[in-house]
């Protein structure tokens, strides 16, 4: 064949300001199931890039083993997408958020992204509950009683009245990852109090979000669950604010 009129040329390209309009980072537990495929249903991929970076993490549960996460966020923040803005960074760990606390949490990622906002499973409980106008929960986690003391200590610590709280015992997160949703239903209609005004679903690794739904539809009260309320708060501050069916009223605001 002849070859004596081919050429090669460098073609001028154009460059959007981004390949998404928005940009979510997510910092994950390395033994996480459970995480990014919530915010994978959720999102958009039009809409928002969710990026994910993993920590090491050793179970069991315990305060111990989570205080050891927090050292590993700034590293972790740092290498999704290097020098390039996040509007949002989320940490994907409940009970390390409360045994840490929030703003050590934003300490530590700001420190690697300063421009981003920053979004806890418990941050994003408390500004569910404001915008569900809920004050009384009843809770229910995978974890010890320990943790799950730490936890409801916590949330009474910011003001929430915690009228109950059931949990399943577990100390390892790859088996509240295998929590069936039956099981995760049946228990939060045991667990929701008369006297309460929302049910809590603690643990980003429980598949909750997708039960979210149902449990709304038997008890008739609001459901705010770890991984739907960080989904929630990571779009509303990149600034979408459109309405999702499927996971329970929050979504609806």
């Amino acid at each position: 064949m002849d070859t004596s009129t081919r050429h090669s040329r460098i073609l001028t390209s154009q460059q959007d300001a981004s390949p998404v309009p928005k940009r979510i980072g997510l910092i994950a537990l390395a033994t996480d199931h459970t995480s990014e495929l919530d915010f994978a249903r959720i999102c958009d991929p039009e809409e928002v890039g969710v990026y994910v970076a993993r920590i090491s993490y050793e179970n069991p549960t315990t305060p111990e083993s989570l205080k050891l996460t927090g050292p590993k966020l700034t590293e972790a923040a740092g290498l999704i997408l290097p020098d390039e803005h996040l509007d949002v960074v989320a940490y994907g760990c409940t009970a390390a958020s409360v045994v840490l606390g929030d703003e050590t949490v934003a300490n530590y990622i700001q420190q690697a992204k300063p421009g981003s906002k920053c979004v806890t499973p418990t941050s994003a409980a408390f500004a569910a509950f404001e915008a569900l106008s809920v004050n009384k929960v009843s809770v229910l986690t995978p974890y010890s009683p320990l943790v799950t003391e730490e936890l409801t200590t916590y949330f009474s610590r910011n003001g929430l009245d915690v009228v109950n709280w059931n949990c399943f015992g577990l100390d390892d997160d790859r088996k509240m990852a295998r929590v069936s949703r039956s099981s995760i239903i049946a228990s939060a209609v045991d667990t929701i109090n008369d006297t309460a005004e929302a049910l809590f679903i603690s643990c980003t690794a429980l598949r909750a979000a997708v039960c979210v739904d149902e449990i709304e539809r038997i008890t008739g009260k609001p459901v705010v669950t770890s991984n739907q309320a960080v989904v929630w708060r990571s779009l509303r501050l990149a600034g979408i604010d459109r309405k999702i069916p499927g996971y329970g009223r929050l979504f609806q605001i």
